[in-house]
């Protein structure tokens, strides 16, 4: 085994013997939600990486050209030749990040309304995007030859931007196994940067060769995936990690709770709040944050959760044909989740030369300017009794964030923040009336629902006048003069 493994190894377990937290989930239960994470709300994803020079299909790209069949192993061979003579490691001289520019880049976040921004650290293809001692694939000594995890950090202190990684390495143990297919020049490798060990041990069961109970990765690539892990927390000091679905292999348990020690000894040793985050099962209730990838939950969760999704329907990464995203569908999410004591990491996908395109600038710009408007209901709340009301049902579980009708005026989502409530309005009505039925009159004063007072409804952004009663229906808010926005539009109701 290389002997920085090994040394890292020994560190991991002085700091855990050492220190507060443990590798158990007893240990480890109970950690709290940074308060930070909890007010923030919005956070920006940047898959950024050398899968962003095809720009074709998806991030998956370098998957799916040793795919056969597939339409990138055709697209490969039709534009770059055989993949004995061009692999995917020959896209990284192509790689060359000439235009990135960390300011330009958190400029543009802060300008979104994001407050906290989550750049890929590694992917599923094994090139690191920062300058590792344990590895020579990564950006710093290829490619762009340039530390951007060191750069993006360095270009956000000061600027109210919490800074957070993902790690996506441990699925890099079969990415590659399609190669293995046919004579694509990796077909015979036994472990080889940046294809891992293209591991083709297929579960019987299914079929699959990431099954999470039969196809265990190797011993040497859990080390070397907890080490990998491990150098990123200790050079760049991240306030989140994030983690792709296949950590909850049951293989990787001993592992992530190693992790998770590490990291949160770490974090005292630096006093600051961190958080990992996870997907599915892989650390149980309690011990890091649930995350769910493009979809949502149905209801309030007490626990923070994060959703992460992209400004992109079809791909993480940049390619040349992105199907994207209405804001004002990614602002009624955004709402819908914080509303359930959520948060929103979007994605984005800038091209292979840094450049960030007119589309996602657009999107994110737009986001942006409603927050300026409506931050106030966004920022520093907190759930309230309901989520909200409405006819439209949101589909909880993962890959279902399109998969629901447009949201009506009846639909409304809640905010609170001590004496105030924020009723987000997610479609203004034509007749510039409301109907929040949740506050509505009820003569059993101990029995209803909300038996405070209504005190003053104000629309923020807007200086209508406004007329507002309260009865056995609800509360009825009507505002004079006409409000034409497609973007969901905030009451600000004082409660008493």
């Amino acid at each position: 085994m290389n002997e920085k493994i090994v040394k890292y190894l020994k560190t991991i377990g002085q700091v855990i013997k050492n220190g507060k937290y443990k590798d158990t989930w007893e240990s480890l239960h109970n950690y709290p939600v940074p308060a930070w994470y909890r007010n923030a709300k919005f956070g920006i994803f940047i898959h950024w990486g050398v899968y962003s020079v095809p720009a074709f299909g998806s991030e998956w790209y370098p998957r799916n050209m040793y795919v056969k069949g597939s339409k990138e192993f055709y697209h490969h061979l039709e534009t770059y030749g055989p993949h004995k003579d061009f692999g995917y490691v020959d896209f990284i001289p192509m790689f060359k990040g000439e235009h990135f520019n960390a300011h330009e880049w958190i400029a543009l976040f802060k300008a979104s309304g994001a407050k906290y921004f989550m750049p890929v650290a590694e992917h599923h293809d094994g090139f690191q995007m920062y300058a590792s001692e344990l590895s020579d694939w990564n950006a710093a000594q290829m490619g762009p030859k340039r530390d951007i995890l060191g750069e993006l950090k360095a270009a956000s202190a000061g600027q109210d931007l919490v800074f957070c990684v993902s790690s996506h390495r441990a699925e890099n143990y079969w990415f590659f196994a399609g190669g293995r297919d046919f004579d694509s020049g990796i077909q015979d490798i036994i472990r080889q940067e940046p294809y891992g060990y293209a591991s083709k041990d297929f579960s019987k069961e299914t079929g699959f060769t990431h099954d999470i109970y039969t196809t265990p990765p190797s011993q040497e690539h859990l080390e070397e995936w907890l080490v990998r892990t491990c150098e990123i927390v200790d050079k760049y000091q991240p306030k989140v990690v994030w983690f792709d679905w296949w950590i909850h292999n049951i293989a990787f348990k001993p592992y992530l709770k190693k992790f998770a020690a590490y990291y949160y000894n770490r974090a005292l040793e630096w006093g600051e709040e961190v958080a990992n985050n996870y997907k599915y099962d892989a650390f149980p209730y309690g011990t890091a944050i649930y995350d769910i990838e493009r979809g949502q939950l149905a209801s309030i969760c007490p626990r923070l959760w994060q959703t992460d999704t992209a400004v992109a329907k079809n791909s993480w990464g940049f390619t040349e044909n992105n199907d994207f995203k209405n804001p004002v569908d990614i602002v009624c999410d955004l709402i819908d989740i914080i509303s359930k004591n959520g948060c929103m990491l979007l994605n984005i996908g800038p091209k292979s030369d840094g450049t960030i395109t007119q589309e996602d600038k657009a999107i994110l710009l737009s986001i942006g300017k409603w927050l300026t408007i409506n931050g106030e209901a966004i920022y520093n709340t907190t759930y309230w009794k309901t989520f909200g009301e409405g006819i439209t049902s949101v589909v909880e579980g993962s890959f279902k964030d399109v998969n629901r009708a447009a949201f009506t005026s009846q639909d409304i989502r809640f905010t609170y923040r001590a004496p105030f409530l924020y009723a987000h309005v997610l479609s203004w009505p034509k007749d510039n009336t409301v109907l929040i039925t949740s506050l509505k009159s009820d003569s059993d004063k101990y029995n209803g629902f909300f038996n405070g007072a209504v005190e003053a409804v104000e629309i923020l952004g807007y200086d209508n006048n406004i007329e507002f009663q309260r009865n056995a229906q609800g509360l009825i808010v009507k505002a004079e003069g006409n409000i034409e926005t497609p973007y969901p539009v905030c009451l600000k109701i004082t409660i008493e």
